[in-house]
């Protein structure tokens, strides 16, 4: 190293071995970047935020609704319970439908008394008749049932019928509702040992609405 006339050397020598480094000066790109990187980063915060929102005021169950409309535009929705099949202010049951419960004024029923009690048939018909059942044959039950019917009673009805048979069956509890061959719609209310009255009418009305209550809707699971 050189050292200046009239210097001394050792009082400018440089000692050790650490010397500065100057670095290069930051770009211009690299801060356009960072802003970027962080304008990024809010966003998506935001968006999180957003979703959150969505979840827990149940907007995700109004798009899903949506997702899963039908041709017409329409959502689909679960069948909205209605009144009882048979009930006064019903609507129509289908035209031809076996299974469709029509209204008592339209069935006619058999009132058989299978026990060893006197009288049980014709009291049972005119109870029958007074809630507008039409009534058929009133009697002792045929051999093949007399004596037979463990039960409070049997109600029986043909393919034609299922629907009075029902109808029918919902008027006492227990009732054993059974088909066979007949091809109208007549409906035989065959009454048993354990037999003591018909239900009133309201609860016959609720045990029709039990009867006849279809199946529930499977639930959503996200998909239509």
């Amino acid at each position: 190293m050189l050292t200046p006339r009239g210097l001394k050397g050792k009082q400018y020598r440089v000692t050790g071995n650490t010397y500065p480094r100057l670095g290069r000066p930051p770009k211009k790109s690299r801060k356009v970047i960072a802003a970027l990187a962080g304008l990024l980063a809010l966003a998506l915060v935001g968006l999180g935020g957003v979703q959150l929102y969505d979840i827990f005021t149940g907007k995700d169950k109004n798009a899903s609704a949506q997702a899963c409309a039908t041709p017409s535009g329409k959502p689909l929705a679960a069948p909205t319970p209605g009144e009882t099949p048979g009930a006064p202010g019903a609507p129509a049951a289908a035209p031809g439908d076996p299974h469709a419960v029509p209204q008592p004024t339209a069935v006619t029923v058999n009132v058989y008394n299978a026990t060893t009690k006197g009288g049980l048939a014709g009291r049972t018909a005119e109870e029958l008749k007074k809630r507008g059942f039409v009534i058929g044959k009133v009697g002792n039950a045929p051999a093949e049932l007399d004596k037979k019917v463990p039960g409070t009673a049997q109600v029986i009805a043909g393919p034609a019928g299922a629907g009075a048979g029902t109808l029918v069956g919902s008027q006492i509890a227990g009732a054993t509702v059974t088909a066979d061959a007949r091809t109208d719609t007549s409906v035989d209310f065959v009454i048993g040992d354990s037999y003591n009255a018909l239900l009133d009418e309201t609860q016959a009305a609720a045990a029709l609405a039990l009867a006849t209550k279809p199946s529930p809707a499977p639930t959503a699971t996200g998909s239509c």
